[in-house]
Protein backbone atom coordinates (compact mmCIF):
# COMPACT_ATOMS: atom_id res chain seq x y z
CA UNK A 1 0.00 0.00 0.00
CA UNK A 2 0.44 3.26 -0.71
CA UNK A 3 0.32 7.10 0.35
CA UNK A 4 -0.72 9.63 -2.02
CA UNK A 5 -0.97 13.28 -0.45
CA UNK A 6 -3.73 15.88 -1.66
CA UNK A 7 -3.88 16.31 -5.41
CA UNK A 8 -5.54 19.23 -7.51
CA UNK A 9 -9.36 18.60 -8.79
CA UNK A 10 -10.45 20.95 -11.76
CA UNK A 11 -14.28 21.65 -11.57
CA UNK A 12 -16.03 22.94 -14.53
CA UNK A 13 -19.83 22.96 -14.46
CA UNK A 14 -21.38 19.79 -13.44
CA UNK A 15 -18.26 18.20 -14.32
CA UNK A 16 -14.62 17.08 -12.35
CA UNK A 17 -11.00 16.57 -13.74
CA UNK A 18 -8.87 14.63 -11.39
CA UNK A 19 -5.28 14.19 -12.96
CA UNK A 20 -4.00 11.36 -10.43
CA UNK A 21 -6.85 8.80 -11.26
CA UNK A 22 -7.38 9.87 -14.31
CA UNK A 23 -11.41 10.28 -13.76
CA UNK A 24 -13.74 12.56 -15.57
CA UNK A 25 -16.91 12.75 -13.34
CA UNK A 26 -20.18 13.97 -14.15
CA UNK A 27 -22.26 15.06 -11.26
CA UNK A 28 -19.73 13.10 -8.97
CA UNK A 29 -20.54 9.69 -11.28
CA UNK A 30 -17.39 8.48 -13.72
CA UNK A 31 -17.39 9.18 -17.47
CA UNK A 32 -15.55 6.79 -19.45
CA UNK A 33 -13.11 8.72 -21.43
CA UNK A 34 -9.33 7.38 -22.25
CA UNK A 35 -6.41 8.67 -21.40
CA UNK A 36 -5.67 10.88 -24.58
CA UNK A 37 -8.65 13.01 -24.78
CA UNK A 38 -8.02 13.51 -20.62
CA UNK A 39 -4.85 14.68 -21.11
CA UNK A 40 -6.25 16.94 -24.14
CA UNK A 41 -8.74 18.12 -21.86
CA UNK A 42 -5.55 18.38 -18.45
CA UNK A 43 -3.88 20.88 -20.80
CA UNK A 44 -6.99 22.90 -21.53
CA UNK A 45 -7.62 23.09 -17.72
CA UNK A 46 -4.47 23.80 -16.68
CA UNK A 47 -4.50 27.11 -19.07
CA UNK A 48 -8.46 28.38 -19.38
CA UNK A 49 -9.05 30.94 -21.90
CA UNK A 50 -5.70 30.68 -23.25
CA UNK A 51 -5.43 29.02 -26.76
CA UNK A 52 -3.39 25.90 -27.08
CA UNK A 53 -2.42 24.70 -30.35
CA UNK A 54 -2.59 21.46 -31.87
CA UNK A 55 1.14 21.02 -31.82
CA UNK A 56 1.27 21.45 -27.90
CA UNK A 57 -1.51 18.34 -27.75
CA UNK A 58 -0.04 16.51 -30.41
CA UNK A 59 3.24 16.69 -27.54
CA UNK A 60 1.21 16.01 -24.65
CA UNK A 61 0.02 13.22 -26.49
CA UNK A 62 2.43 11.82 -28.37
CA UNK A 63 6.43 11.31 -27.39
CA UNK A 64 8.53 13.16 -30.19
CA UNK A 65 10.08 9.86 -31.99
CA UNK A 66 6.45 8.19 -32.48
CA UNK A 67 5.22 7.50 -36.18
CA UNK A 68 1.25 8.75 -36.23
CA UNK A 69 -0.97 10.64 -38.18
CA UNK A 70 -0.98 13.81 -35.82
CA UNK A 71 -3.96 15.41 -37.63
CA UNK A 72 -6.16 12.83 -37.03
CA UNK A 73 -4.64 11.51 -33.94
CA UNK A 74 -5.75 14.81 -32.37
CA UNK A 75 -8.68 15.37 -34.49
CA UNK A 76 -9.75 12.06 -32.68
CA UNK A 77 -9.24 12.89 -29.24
CA UNK A 78 -11.15 16.03 -29.53
CA UNK A 79 -13.90 14.74 -31.09
CA UNK A 80 -14.33 12.09 -28.36
CA UNK A 81 -13.29 14.56 -25.53
CA UNK A 82 -16.47 17.18 -26.52
CA UNK A 83 -18.80 13.95 -26.65
CA UNK A 84 -17.52 13.12 -22.82
CA UNK A 85 -18.54 16.79 -22.23
CA UNK A 86 -21.51 16.81 -24.51
CA UNK A 87 -20.39 19.83 -26.06
CA UNK A 88 -20.22 20.61 -29.90
CA UNK A 89 -17.68 22.68 -31.99
CA UNK A 90 -20.72 24.78 -33.51
CA UNK A 91 -21.84 25.67 -30.49
CA UNK A 92 -19.62 25.37 -27.46
CA UNK A 93 -20.07 25.34 -24.01
CA UNK A 94 -16.28 24.08 -23.01
CA UNK A 95 -14.09 23.66 -25.98
CA UNK A 96 -13.94 26.49 -28.45
CA UNK A 97 -12.10 25.84 -31.92
CA UNK A 98 -9.82 28.42 -33.09
CA UNK A 99 -9.48 28.27 -36.79
CA UNK A 100 -5.89 27.04 -37.72
CA UNK A 101 -4.64 27.22 -34.56
CA UNK A 102 -6.10 25.31 -31.69
CA UNK A 103 -8.46 25.49 -29.18
CA UNK A 104 -9.62 27.40 -26.26
CA UNK A 105 -11.31 26.26 -22.67
CA UNK A 106 -13.78 29.20 -22.36
CA UNK A 107 -15.66 27.74 -19.62
CA UNK A 108 -14.98 28.85 -16.21
CA UNK A 109 -12.51 26.67 -14.63
CA UNK A 110 -12.41 26.05 -10.28
CA UNK A 111 -9.20 24.49 -8.54
CA UNK A 112 -9.13 22.91 -5.13
CA UNK A 113 -7.39 19.83 -3.06
CA UNK A 114 -9.01 16.55 -2.88
CA UNK A 115 -8.27 14.33 0.20
CA UNK A 116 -5.51 11.99 0.67
CA UNK A 117 -6.31 8.49 -0.07
CA UNK A 118 -4.47 5.46 -0.13
CA UNK A 119 -3.67 4.05 -3.34
CA UNK A 120 -3.65 0.10 -3.60
CA UNK A 121 -0.02 -1.04 -5.05
CA UNK A 122 -1.83 -4.06 -7.72
CA UNK A 123 -4.63 -3.81 -9.73
CA UNK A 124 -7.55 -4.83 -8.24
CA UNK A 125 -9.93 -7.38 -10.04
CA UNK A 126 -12.08 -4.85 -10.77
CA UNK A 127 -9.87 -2.62 -12.57
CA UNK A 128 -8.40 -5.32 -14.62
CA UNK A 129 -12.08 -5.96 -15.78
CA UNK A 130 -12.79 -2.66 -16.51
CA UNK A 131 -9.86 -2.60 -19.16
CA UNK A 132 -10.79 -5.64 -20.54
CA UNK A 133 -14.07 -4.56 -20.96
CA UNK A 134 -12.80 -1.19 -23.04
CA UNK A 135 -11.38 -3.42 -26.04
CA UNK A 136 -12.48 -2.43 -29.23
CA UNK A 137 -14.30 0.63 -27.67
CA UNK A 138 -11.25 3.00 -28.24
CA UNK A 139 -9.43 3.96 -31.48
CA UNK A 140 -6.24 3.44 -29.28
CA UNK A 141 -7.29 -0.17 -29.69
CA UNK A 142 -6.62 -0.07 -33.40
CA UNK A 143 -4.08 0.58 -36.30
CA UNK A 144 -4.03 4.50 -37.40
CA UNK A 145 -4.39 4.50 -40.90
CA UNK A 146 -5.11 7.43 -43.93
CA UNK A 147 -8.94 9.26 -42.70
CA UNK A 148 -9.96 8.92 -46.69
CA UNK A 149 -9.00 5.41 -46.74
CA UNK A 150 -10.86 4.45 -43.32
CA UNK A 151 -13.81 6.53 -44.73
CA UNK A 152 -13.77 4.67 -48.17
CA UNK A 153 -13.72 0.62 -46.96
CA UNK A 154 -16.71 1.79 -44.45
CA UNK A 155 -19.03 3.36 -47.89
CA UNK A 156 -17.96 0.09 -49.27
CA UNK A 157 -19.37 -2.30 -46.76
CA UNK A 158 -22.77 0.18 -47.17
CA UNK A 159 -22.92 -0.10 -50.53
CA UNK A 160 -21.79 -3.93 -50.64
CA UNK A 161 -24.95 -4.86 -48.22
CA UNK A 162 -27.47 -2.44 -50.05
CA UNK A 163 -26.73 -4.66 -53.63
CA UNK A 164 -27.47 -7.76 -51.50
CA UNK A 165 -30.66 -6.30 -50.25
CA UNK A 166 -32.03 -4.68 -53.61
CA UNK A 167 -30.55 -7.59 -55.19
CA UNK A 168 -32.44 -10.32 -53.47
CA UNK A 169 -35.61 -8.20 -53.68
CA UNK A 170 -35.28 -7.81 -57.50
CA UNK A 171 -34.91 -11.67 -57.72
CA UNK A 172 -37.35 -13.38 -55.38
CA UNK A 173 -38.85 -15.59 -57.90
CA UNK A 174 -35.09 -17.01 -58.49
CA UNK A 175 -35.06 -17.17 -54.91
CA UNK A 176 -38.10 -19.17 -54.34
CA UNK A 177 -36.79 -21.77 -56.68
CA UNK A 178 -33.84 -21.74 -54.77
CA UNK A 179 -35.33 -22.39 -51.23
CA UNK A 180 -38.26 -24.23 -52.16
CA UNK A 181 -36.98 -27.56 -51.23
CA UNK A 182 -35.80 -26.56 -47.98
CA UNK A 183 -38.53 -26.87 -44.75
CA UNK A 184 -40.52 -24.12 -43.93
CA UNK A 185 -39.65 -21.99 -47.32
CA UNK A 186 -42.54 -19.81 -47.13
CA UNK A 187 -41.16 -18.17 -43.84
CA UNK A 188 -37.59 -18.32 -44.66
CA UNK A 189 -38.54 -16.02 -47.67
CA UNK A 190 -40.61 -13.95 -45.40
CA UNK A 191 -37.77 -13.65 -43.26
CA UNK A 192 -35.66 -12.32 -46.10
CA UNK A 193 -37.93 -10.02 -47.41
CA UNK A 194 -38.70 -8.09 -44.14
CA UNK A 195 -34.88 -8.33 -42.59
CA UNK A 196 -34.14 -6.48 -46.21
CA UNK A 197 -36.47 -4.07 -45.96
CA UNK A 198 -36.16 -3.02 -42.71
CA UNK A 199 -32.06 -2.99 -43.01
CA UNK A 200 -32.11 -0.77 -46.31
CA UNK A 201 -32.97 2.25 -44.19
CA UNK A 202 -30.06 0.83 -41.75
CA UNK A 203 -27.58 1.28 -44.50
CA UNK A 204 -29.15 4.25 -46.05
CA UNK A 205 -28.44 6.22 -42.52
CA UNK A 206 -24.72 4.34 -42.22
CA UNK A 207 -24.01 5.75 -45.67
CA UNK A 208 -25.81 9.41 -45.32
CA UNK A 209 -23.50 9.53 -41.59
CA UNK A 210 -20.49 8.71 -42.93
CA UNK A 211 -20.57 11.14 -45.84
CA UNK A 212 -22.33 14.12 -43.45
CA UNK A 213 -20.53 13.14 -40.30
CA UNK A 214 -23.04 14.50 -37.83
CA UNK A 215 -22.03 15.05 -34.38
CA UNK A 216 -21.81 12.01 -31.81
CA UNK A 217 -21.73 9.83 -35.06
CA UNK A 218 -19.40 7.45 -33.10
CA UNK A 219 -22.36 6.78 -29.93
CA UNK A 220 -25.18 6.40 -31.99
CA UNK A 221 -23.43 3.53 -34.19
CA UNK A 222 -21.99 1.83 -31.11
CA UNK A 223 -25.46 1.76 -29.99
CA UNK A 224 -27.10 0.90 -33.31
CA UNK A 225 -24.14 -1.87 -33.71
CA UNK A 226 -25.69 -4.27 -31.43
CA UNK A 227 -29.25 -4.05 -33.04
CA UNK A 228 -27.55 -4.62 -36.77
CA UNK A 229 -25.41 -6.83 -36.03
CA UNK A 230 -28.16 -9.78 -35.33
CA UNK A 231 -29.22 -8.49 -39.14
CA UNK A 232 -25.63 -8.62 -40.43
CA UNK A 233 -25.01 -12.16 -39.28
CA UNK A 234 -28.35 -13.69 -41.05
CA UNK A 235 -27.24 -12.05 -44.45
CA UNK A 236 -24.06 -14.25 -43.71
CA UNK A 237 -25.97 -16.74 -45.57
CA UNK A 238 -26.69 -14.52 -48.27
CA UNK A 239 -24.20 -16.22 -50.87
CA UNK A 240 -26.20 -18.86 -50.73
CA UNK A 241 -28.81 -17.50 -52.31
CA UNK A 242 -26.32 -17.65 -55.60
CA UNK A 243 -26.05 -20.83 -55.97
CA UNK A 244 -27.81 -20.88 -59.03
CA UNK A 245 -24.39 -19.27 -60.50
CA UNK A 246 -21.71 -20.15 -58.07
CA UNK A 247 -20.68 -23.67 -56.50
CA UNK A 248 -20.88 -24.40 -52.45
CA UNK A 249 -17.21 -23.30 -51.94
CA UNK A 250 -17.52 -19.93 -53.05
CA UNK A 251 -19.91 -19.68 -51.34
CA UNK A 252 -18.88 -20.61 -47.91
CA UNK A 253 -15.41 -18.17 -48.54
CA UNK A 254 -17.70 -15.61 -49.27
CA UNK A 255 -20.21 -16.39 -45.96
CA UNK A 256 -16.68 -16.48 -44.07
CA UNK A 257 -15.87 -12.90 -45.14
CA UNK A 258 -19.26 -11.77 -44.26
CA UNK A 259 -19.06 -13.07 -40.59
CA UNK A 260 -16.10 -10.97 -40.16
CA UNK A 261 -18.23 -7.82 -42.17
CA UNK A 262 -20.09 -6.40 -39.20
CA UNK A 263 -16.66 -6.33 -36.56
CA UNK A 264 -14.89 -4.67 -40.00
CA UNK A 265 -17.47 -1.79 -39.81
CA UNK A 266 -17.37 -1.14 -36.14
CA UNK A 267 -13.15 -1.00 -36.01
CA UNK A 268 -13.20 1.59 -38.99
CA UNK A 269 -16.12 3.44 -37.12
CA UNK A 270 -13.14 3.43 -34.27
CA UNK A 271 -10.43 4.55 -36.77
CA UNK A 272 -12.57 7.87 -37.70
CA UNK A 273 -15.27 6.92 -40.20
CA UNK A 274 -17.97 9.83 -40.52
CA UNK A 275 -16.26 11.15 -37.29
CA UNK A 276 -15.68 15.59 -37.91
CA UNK A 277 -12.81 16.55 -38.81
CA UNK A 278 -12.01 20.18 -37.95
Amino acid sequence: MNERGPSKIYRFGIFEADPISGELRRKGLRIRLHAQPFQALLLLLERPGETVTRDEIARRLWPEDTFVDYEHGVNSAMNRLRDALGDRASNPRFIETLAKRGYRFIASVEEFEDHPITLPSQPTPSTQEQVTSRILTSSEDLPRSSPPLVQAFFILFQLMYLSFYIGALANLGEIQELIAPLPHAQLILRVLILSAVLLIPVRTFLLCATLFRPPHFLQRFLRLWWLSLAGDLLWTLSPFLLLHHINDGLALACMSFLVYSPFAQRSLVLMGAGQIRE
